[in-house]
């Protein structure tokens, strides 16, 4: 590995590391209330930690937030939720390495994971597609991306015995002592 490589590395597989909410709302373009919708309703969750309780952080991994691109790129071509759900069911088992390799192709009610440029060319001349989210672009625009953002240990606590929101704001003791009254 080269030296301007190493300036640009993202934890593909790492998932010892991940990023916080409010940085995959960023990098994949989406609002909150989506990211947190989709997660209570398991369309996309994330890997590394979940919300466990009141001042807990979720983080995602980098197949985390490459996936919420997908969803929101489907999004927006009209492809109803229902229909993502299936085709991100389909691609659970896919790995990094895997999605890395795929062009999603729609014809707007159904989508194919096409893996070589044979496959897209073949539904397209079966005329299945209307349009296609290459993978690899989306991997590499979010790879270029996400190097701006920190990315965080999957056990980070912050430091003085305090919790951190989904939003990122620290909660201190105070609070804690609050909840500590009213429950006794």
């Amino acid at each position: 590995m080269d030296q301007q490589d190493a300036l640009f590395e993202v934890h593909h597989d790492d998932q010892d590391v991940g990023y916080r909410v409010t940085t995959a709302c960023q990098v994949a373009g989406i609002t909150y209330r989506q990211l947190d919708y989709w997660a209570r309703t398991r369309l996309v969750q994330p890997s590394i930690r979940t919300a466990q309780g009141s001042g807990s952080q979720r983080l995602y991994s980098f197949r985390d937030i490459l996936v919420l691109k997908i969803v929101k790129g489907l999004l927006d071509t009209g492809i109803s939720l229902q229909n993502i759900r299936r085709a991100v069911s389909k691609l659970e088992n896919f790995g990094i390495d895997d999605l890395a390799g795929l062009t999603l192709v729609s014809d707007g009610k159904t989508v194919y994971a096409c893996s070589s440029p044979e496959e897209v060319i073949d539904l397209l001349n079966g005329g299945q597609g209307v349009f296609g989210i290459a993978v690899p672009g989306l991997m590499k625009e979010l790879s270029g991306t996400i190097t701006a953002f920190p990315a965080e240990p999957r056990e980070s606590e912050v430091s003085d015995g305090q919790a951190e929101t989904e939003t990122g704001a620290a909660v201190g003791d105070e609070l804690a002592a609050r909840r500590r009254l009213r429950s006794s």
